[in-house]
C-alpha cells in the first residue's frame, strides 16, 4: 500500500494512492494517522475497495511529504563503505548517527532551496523508514514489527558548513533540506528492504547507482541501536544513508547549482523529483 500526504482542491489530507488515484481518508489528517497507527491503517486497507469511495486523478493531486513533522529525523552517515571511503573517513565500527531538523522537511516537486551561506550544497541520495508504533529496547530480530514503511529521503548537505565543526545538524538542516516522498510504501509491499536498486540522477546525469545490500548497518542493527538510546514514536524516520558518487567525493568536485533536476529512484518506492533555485 502507498499511504500519502495530498493537497487538493483547497484541502490537505492523507490517503492512499492506487493505480492513479489519490483516495483520502476523511478526516483523518497526518497527525491523527500516526496517532493510531493500526486502526488508520485497517481503514486506509479498506477503502479504496470500497463502491463509490472518494477519489482524485493522481495528476491533480499535489503531493506533499509523507511526514511532514516527525518528532525525530535520525538519519546514519557514511553508511556505504564506498562512500565512507571517497569522503576519506574511516569504515565505522558503529552507526554514525546525527539528527536533520524538521524545518528540513520539503515534498515531492517542491523546490531546493540553495541559500547564500553554503558554496557547497551536495546531494545524497536514501532509503528511509518511517516508525509504526513504540519501540524501546527493540531486539534486531524483531525490528520489522516496528516499521510502517519506506519512503526516500535527499540529505542535502551544505558541506562547508557541516564541516566545519565535529557536529554535523546545522550544516543538514537548513529549510528544504529534506526533500521525501513520494509516498509511504508499506512493508508488505517491500519484503527486503536490503535488496534495492537506488540512484541518483542531475538532468538526466546518473551521479549515485547502488543497492541497498551495501548498507554497512542495516535496519536490524539499526533500530536496535536507536531504540536502546531514544524511544522511537510512530511517524519518526530513519534515513540509512548514502553510497558513493556524492559531490564531496568527486573530482573535481560537484556542487548543487540552482536551476537543476534531482531525481531520486529506489526500486519499489518509485521517484523523488525536486528542483534546485537560489535563495531570494
Amino acid at each position: 500500500m502507498r499511504l500519502v500526504n495530498f493537497r487538493c482542491a483547497g484541502r490537505a489530507g492523507f490517503g492512499v494512492e492506487r493505480e492513479g488515484f489519490v483516495y483520502p481518508l476523511n478526516g483523518v489528517s497526518e497527525a491523527v494517522f500516526f496517532a493510531d497507527v493500526a486502526q488508520s491503517l485497517a481503514s486506509a486497507r479498506a477503502l479504496p475497495l470500497k463502491s463509490g469511495a472518494e477519489k482524485f486523478a493522481l495528476q491533480e493531486v499535489q503531493l506533499l511529504a509523507p511526514v511532514t513533522r516527525p518528532g525525530k529525523i535520525l538519519c546514519v552517515g557514511l553508511n556505504y563503505r564506498d562512500h565512507a571511503i571517497e569522503s576519506g573517513m574511516e569504515i565505522p565500527k558503529v552507526p554514525t548517527v546525527f539528527v536533520k531538523l524538521p524545518n528540513a522537511i520539503t515534498g515531492p516537486g517542491a523546490e531546493v532551496v540553495l541559500p547564500a551561506m553554503t558554496q557547497q550544497p551536495d546531494y545524497e541520495a536514501e532509503l528511509a523508514a518511517v516508525i509504526g508504533r513504540h519501540a524501546r529496547n527493540v531486539r534486531a530480530e524483531d525490528w520489522e514489527q516496528y516499521v510502517l514503511g519506506y519512503t526516500i529521503l535527499n540529505d542535502v548537505s551544505a558541506r562547508d558548513v557541516q564541516l566545519a565543526t565535529s557536529q554535523w545538524t546545522l550544516g543538514k538542516s537548513f529549510d528544504t533540506f529534506a526533500p521525501m516522498g513520494p509516498a509511504i510504501v508499506t512493508t508488505d509491499e517491500i519484503r527486503d528492504p536490503h535488496a534495492l536498486d537506488i540512484r541518483l540522477a542531475i538532468d538526466g546525469e546518473v551521479l549515485q547507482h547502488s543497492n541497498t545490500k551495501h548498507l554497512i548497518f542495516k535496519l536490524p542493527e539499526l533500530i536496535a541501536h536507536l531504540s536502546a538510546v531514544v524511544p522511537l514514536e510512530p511517524g519518526d524516520v530513519i534515513s540509512t544513508g548514502t553510497p558513493a558518487g556524492v559531490g564531496l567525493g568527486r573530482t573535481p568536485q560537484r556542487w548543487l547549482k540552482p536551476g537543476e533536476e534531482i531525481v531520486i529512484t529506489i526500486e519499489g518506492i518509485g521517484e523523488l523529483r525536486n528542483r534546485t533555485v537560489a535563495a531570494a
